[in-house]
Protein backbone atom coordinates (compact mmCIF):
# COMPACT_ATOMS: atom_id res chain seq x y z
CA UNK A 1 0.00 0.00 0.00
CA UNK A 2 1.49 3.31 -1.05
CA UNK A 3 1.11 6.01 1.54
CA UNK A 4 -0.27 9.40 0.64
CA UNK A 5 -1.89 12.39 2.28
CA UNK A 6 -5.18 10.50 2.02
CA UNK A 7 -3.87 7.70 4.26
CA UNK A 8 -5.44 7.57 7.70
CA UNK A 9 -3.19 7.92 10.70
CA UNK A 10 -4.66 4.84 12.39
CA UNK A 11 -3.84 2.62 9.41
CA UNK A 12 -0.25 3.79 9.56
CA UNK A 13 0.10 3.43 13.32
CA UNK A 14 -1.17 -0.16 13.07
CA UNK A 15 1.88 -1.08 10.97
CA UNK A 16 4.93 -1.52 13.28
CA UNK A 17 7.39 -0.48 10.56
CA UNK A 18 5.50 2.72 9.76
CA UNK A 19 4.99 3.44 13.44
CA UNK A 20 8.76 3.24 14.00
CA UNK A 21 9.36 5.67 11.14
CA UNK A 22 6.85 8.14 12.60
CA UNK A 23 8.55 7.89 16.00
CA UNK A 24 11.96 8.35 14.40
CA UNK A 25 10.88 11.64 12.82
CA UNK A 26 8.55 12.75 15.63
CA UNK A 27 9.76 11.11 18.85
CA UNK A 28 6.94 9.91 21.06
CA UNK A 29 4.21 10.53 18.50
CA UNK A 30 2.76 7.03 18.66
CA UNK A 31 2.35 7.18 22.44
CA UNK A 32 0.84 10.68 22.48
CA UNK A 33 -2.83 10.63 23.61
CA UNK A 34 -3.74 13.11 20.85
CA UNK A 35 -2.86 10.48 18.25
CA UNK A 36 -5.67 8.24 19.47
CA UNK A 37 -8.15 11.01 18.72
CA UNK A 38 -6.82 11.45 15.18
CA UNK A 39 -6.52 7.82 14.10
CA UNK A 40 -9.60 7.96 11.85
CA UNK A 41 -8.43 11.13 10.11
CA UNK A 42 -6.45 11.48 6.90
CA UNK A 43 -2.97 12.94 7.14
CA UNK A 44 -3.97 15.89 4.93
CA UNK A 45 -6.63 16.84 7.46
CA UNK A 46 -4.30 16.45 10.43
CA UNK A 47 -1.74 18.77 8.86
CA UNK A 48 -4.31 21.57 8.95
CA UNK A 49 -4.74 21.28 12.72
CA UNK A 50 -2.77 23.75 14.86
CA UNK A 51 -2.13 21.06 17.49
CA UNK A 52 -0.30 18.94 14.90
CA UNK A 53 2.36 21.56 14.30
CA UNK A 54 3.00 21.73 18.03
CA UNK A 55 3.74 18.01 17.99
CA UNK A 56 6.18 18.39 15.11
CA UNK A 57 3.68 17.07 12.56
CA UNK A 58 4.61 19.50 9.77
CA UNK A 59 4.47 19.34 5.98
CA UNK A 60 8.22 18.76 5.73
CA UNK A 61 8.25 16.04 8.36
CA UNK A 62 5.26 14.27 6.86
CA UNK A 63 6.85 14.40 3.40
CA UNK A 64 9.93 12.66 4.80
CA UNK A 65 7.83 10.09 6.66
CA UNK A 66 5.72 9.24 3.60
CA UNK A 67 8.80 8.91 1.40
CA UNK A 68 10.55 6.63 3.88
CA UNK A 69 7.46 4.47 4.42
CA UNK A 70 6.93 4.12 0.68
CA UNK A 71 10.54 2.96 0.27
CA UNK A 72 9.65 -0.06 2.41
CA UNK A 73 7.31 -1.20 -0.33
Amino acid sequence: MALSYDSKLGELMDNPDYKAIFDKHIPGLSSNPMVAMGKKLAIKYLLKQPQAKGLGFTQETVDAIIAECNELG
